[in-house]
């Protein structure tokens, strides 16, 4: 399987989402364990930081990929989409 990889792009940007899920996966193991609501809400809180910055990781690294292989006038847009999606989702 690991043979297969070609692009290093890629395996970085995917390396980045498994290990995302795998942070996901043990803080509802975490909630679980302490089995009580002010706990998860705690925990729930710092994942709330996790996923924006797995998020800025993953798309700095397709855009690092696709730097050498788009126009500029290409690129420009996929700047302005990424900008789009933080404005979007910022709460101010």
């Amino acid at each position: 399987m690991w043979f297969l990889i070609k692009d290093k792009y890629v395996f970085g940007m995917a390396f980045m989402r498994v290990f995302s899920g795998c942070i996901e996966i043990s803080a509802a193991l975490l909630m679980l364990y302490f089995n009580r609501v002010e706990t998860a809400v705690k925990i729930n809180a710092g994942l709330a930081l996790v996923g924006p910055i797995i998020l800025f990781l993953v798309m700095s690294l397709g855009l690092l990929g696709l730097a050498g292989k788009l126009p500029i006038s290409k690129m420009v847009y996929v700047l302005l989409g990424v900008a789009l999606i933080f404005y979007g989702v910022n709460k101010g």
